[in-house]
């Protein structure tokens, strides 16, 4: 029951960081640095390096899928603690670009309009269920609960693909609307 009680002992921070996070980032994604006072230039360079890491979380994802189908657990292993470390570093990121500029409005006109906000919407709510399915399947992984950890990565795997996949295709579709 060592096992058990390693999964275990990791659901507060898990709850914990589940809420944390989306709930930071909500702040910090409304607080802009000018209005502090504090003069930096817009990191209007970083949206294009965001999505291409929401692209290589992607293509680690699957890489990582594709190890554990053919027994290779230890690069499995590796890969999504990679596939982990992208996506904070992501969400890094994420959070400096908006803190330092003014949010992009989506310029499409008519059904691309509604395919745009349909994507960002499920990307954005997706983003946050995610956090703890990752989370409680890397702990259950780390655990040895490989038959918890294979049930709920079934559930993680798909949402968290779709998750890096629509990322970059929501910058894709903003991209000619940024102002640089």
């Amino acid at each position: 029951m060592k096992e058990h009680s390693i999964e275990h002992k990791f659901d507060k921070f898990i709850i914990a960081v589940s809420i944390v996070i989306p709930v930071v980032v909500a702040i910090l994604f409304s607080v802009k640095l000018k209005d502090f006072g504090i003069k930096v230039e817009p990191l209007s360079f970083l949206p294009p390096i965001y999505a291409t890491i929401n692209g290589l979380t992607a293509i680690v994802l699957i890489v990582a899928v594709k190890a554990i189908k053919n027994g290779n657990r230890k690069l499995h292993e590796r890969l999504m603690t990679f596939a982990i470390a992208l996506s904070v570093l992501f969400l890094v990121m994420y959070v400096a670009y908006h803190m330092t500029s003014d949010a992009t409005k989506f310029g499409g006109e008519g059904m691309i309009r509604f395919v745009y906000f349909f994507l960002l919407i499920s990307h954005i709510l997706l983003s946050i269920a995610v956090i703890p399915l990752v989370l409680v399947t890397y702990v259950r992984a780390l655990a040895e609960r490989f038959d918890r950890h294979k049930k709920i990565a079934k559930i993680t795997y798909p949402i968290w693909l779709y998750v890096a996949v629509t990322g970059v295709i929501v910058y894709l579709m903003i991209a000619p609307y940024y102002v640089y």
